[in-house]
């Protein structure tokens, strides 16, 4: 089978391919990526595999992704490639629509006009932000309204409408996923766990907004990675699956919770560290809570996940702090001048 990977050297990707390439020796993945400022090839730990290729491609660049396809005629595409991060959007919304809606468009058109397509299969990897905000009670299922608050929740919930309107309208055969918040090794160090783990190992403000009250529901990216396989090999055509761990956590509690890790690791103060967070001002739109239901990815496609919020915590932190050429990879240039831009401001 061949397989493309859209986004393969970010986060979620890179994991995805680290997990499956070794695993399915059998099959091709050919990873597509821009490689744009949160990519990063030394994330890609197979890339010496026989069975895996890579090749610069913009998603938004419509001749490009028509031709990869067209050489590769892939069995499978699955989707990871988008800009993620709510800040950034806010900031730049134009580059969340390109990437996230034309990109994605860009995709469905070029895998449309591969022959036999009802054969073949689309995933489209998407997130719970694109449902809003909840109260204090209930969860997100695959029935949930569309209620998105940000440009970047808007452009993922445009997206995921643009993949279902292809296979209403079309016939294209795809799944959809929508996940919860994602975190483990290689994230970039703009999301709130890296950042703060890594703040807390440099005695750097940890900087929190508002009072830390928003709820996130945590998902370890390796439970994410094998809970879209799943999908891929048991979910129905045309069907949504919300992937989520039932990991409800505060911001504050989750920054507590790193302070905690660090010192443990490190032999620090937990009490120094705590001394570090920095609550700032909060962000325009900043959802309350979110929370996944996940009973029918459990129920139809047999998930479950295997490492509990504190098990894949304790992973995350070890990660960053055996991994320092990795993380000097990505802190430089455009980043850390973005990251005192945005966070300077607001402490």
């Amino acid at each position: 089978m061949n397989i493309i990977v859209t986004g393969g050297a970010g986060f979620i990707g890179a994991n995805f391919l680290n997990l499956m390439v070794p695993r399915f020796p059998e099959h091709r993945f050919v990873n597509i990526d821009a490689l744009t400022y949160a990519a990063n090839l030394l994330s890609i730990q197979v890339a010496d595999r026989p069975n895996y290729a890579f090749e610069r491609v913009d998603i938004t660049d419509r001749g490009a992704v028509d031709d990869v396809f067209a050489r590769v005629e892939p069995d499978l595409v699955v989707h990871f490639a988008a800009e993620s991060h709510v800040d950034r959007s806010i900031h730049a919304p134009q580059t969340f629509v390109q990437t996230n809606v034309v990109g994605t468009l860009n995709l469905l058109e070029a895998f449309r006009a591969l022959p036999d397509v009802a054969r073949r299969m689309f995933h489209h990897v998407s997130t719970d932000e694109v449902y809003g905000s909840l109260g204090p009670d209930g969860w997100f299922t695959e029935s949930t309204a569309y209620d998105p608050s940000s440009p970047y929740s808007a452009s993922k919930a445009a997206s995921d409408h643009l993949v279902r309107a292809y296979h209403r309208t079309y016939g294209l055969p795809v799944r959809i996923t929508n996940c919860s918040n994602n975190y483990g090794p290689y994230q970039f160090p703009e999301k709130l766990i890296p950042l703060m783990i890594l703040n807390a190992v440099e005695g750097r403000p940890l900087p929190v907004y508002g009072r830390g009250e928003n709820v996130r529901d945590w998902l370890f990216v390796e439970d994410h990675c094998e809970a879209i396989w799943l999908v891929v090999e048991r979910g129905r055509v045309g069907a949504t699956y919300n992937i989520g761990a039932r990991n409800e956590r505060r911001n504050i509690d989750v920054v507590h919770a790193i302070c905690d890790i660090v010192a443990d690791e490190t032999g620090r103060s937990a009490a120094e560290l705590r001394d570090l967070i920095t609550f700032v001002p909060d962000r325009p739109g900043h959802d309350l809570r979110y929370a996944i239901d996940p009973r029918l990815v459990e129920e139809e496609c047999g998930f479950a996940p295997r490492e509990t919020f504190e098990s894949g915590l304790r992973r995350t932190v070890r990660f960053y702090l055996e991994n320092r050429a990795w993380v000097d990879s990505v802190r430089t240039g455009e980043y850390r001048s973005w990251i005192e831009r945005n966070y300077s401001e607001r402490t």
